[in-house]
């Protein structure tokens, strides 16, 4: 008789425990549709970002706003000049003093200009000297200086072994290079940009959507009303994260939609790795999220170490924009506890490359690893009473 009445309390206290954590889920459930700005972040604002990086931010430079100083006006001169005009890679100013151009290089209206001095035709029909050309350019900003005298040294390249061809040379035979790109082989920034910015908008959602659920819930004095029932502690974290992984997961389709149809970002993976690897991810944010929510009453403390501790290292650090091997060592190495770097690779692979289980597997154990002690650190902290 004994040991039905044990099972019998046991099952009662298990009934009573789902119902206790559906009631949460539901209560979550009214409050994300309540609430205009979680529609809005979860909504709007990754649909922005997508249009942001898919239209309005891009890393490739076509069209550069150069200048093009004509000392020599020879066939030859002429030749290479008609080389940059042609080129998609540069708007060309053409001019006949290099003075012409200092103040446009002042004001920002090209970004450098390229010499073809007035001995270039004199020193090319002597056969042991080399012609000059130089190419001077915007210091200010850096990278935009490093894509101009690239340009310049392969229109100047390819000029050169032109003109080889049309000459016939004799001597060493001419080098016949013949480039390929794996896995992007259009080189569009637009899909290496909006494969990564599905990670920070997933960052957004994750974890400052619940970095604004307990601390929200103390601003308006429902969670002394929570602490008197009989709701446990793992029921409060279960029913806090379940809503918003579903939240995060709808807003993760839409966002890989909206980029494959409309952006045409390819997609060479499975539905089956990105759904796996997308949830991994979103246990790592929503744990820092509910972790930031628990430390901090306040909902305007909350954003604000949602930012600092969830955005702005996923931004930074996670490979989306910077090149993690470029940063210094000790950088590099933070950038292992940041789960956004892992997800990073995981959505450039599955979109650009395909199912590399190999790197894709070691990914998903980091994130879960990650999220795993966030939830452990949200469990300890997380406590019924008041202080």
């Amino acid at each position: 008789m004994m040991p039905n009445i044990q099972n019998e309390v046991t099952a009662s206290k298990k009934n009573g425990a789902l119902r206790r954590l559906k009631a949460l889920i539901v209560k979550e459930s009214f409050q994300i549709v309540r609430d205009p700005s979680t529609i809005l972040i979860s909504v709007i604002l990754p649909l922005l970002l997508l249009f942001l990086f898919g239209y309005g931010v891009s890393l490739d430079l076509d069209h550069l706003r150069v200048g093009l100083v004509m000392e020599d006006t020879a066939p030859d001169a002429q030749s290479l000049a008609k080389s940059f005009t042609d080129s998609r890679y540069f708007d060309v100013k053409i001019v006949r003093d290099r003075r012409e151009l200092f103040h446009d290089i002042e004001k920002g209206r090209v970004r450098g200009f390229v010499v073809i001095p007035s001995y270039f035709t004199d020193f090319r029909n002597d056969k042991n000297k080399i012609a000059p050309v130089q190419a001077i350019a915007d210091g200010s900003e850096t990278n935009t200086a490093n894509f101009f005298q690239y340009y310049v040294q392969s229109t100047v390249s390819n000029w050169l072994q032109q003109q080889k061809i049309s000459d016939d040379l004799k001597g060493l035979p001419l080098i016949n290079i013949q480039p390929r790109v794996w896995y992007n082989e259009q080189l569009e920034s637009r899909y290496f940009l909006l494969s990564g910015a599905l990670a920070i908008i997933m960052t957004l959602i994750g974890t400052l959507l619940t970095a604004l659920v307990i601390s929200r819930e103390w601003e308006r004095g429902t969670m002394e009303a929570l602490i008197s029932t009989p709701v446990g502690i793992n029921e409060v974290i279960i029913g806090k994260m379940i809503p918003y992984f579903a939240l995060g997961l709808i807003s993760m389709g839409i966002c890989v939609a909206v980029s494959v149809f409309i952006f045409g970002l390819p997609f060479e993976g499975s539905l089956w790795a990105l759904l796996l690897v997308s949830c991994a991810f979103l246990l790592s944010a929503l744990g820092l999220g509910l972790l930031i929510s628990t430390i901090s009453r306040s909902q305007a403390l909350a954003y604000q170490l949602a930012v600092v501790t969830g955005f702005l290292p996923a931004f930074i650090l996670s490979g989306f924009l910077f090149e993690i091997f470029s940063m210094p060592a000790w950088i590099q190495f933070l950038t292992y506890f940041i789960s956004a770097r892992y997800f990073v690779q995981s959505l450039q692979t599955l979109f650009l490359v395909g199912n590399v289980w190999s790197l894709i597997l070691g990914n998903l154990l980091a994130m879960l690893l990650i999220g795993l002690l966030f939830i452990l650190l949200t469990r300890r902290k997380t406590v019924k009473r008041l202080e």
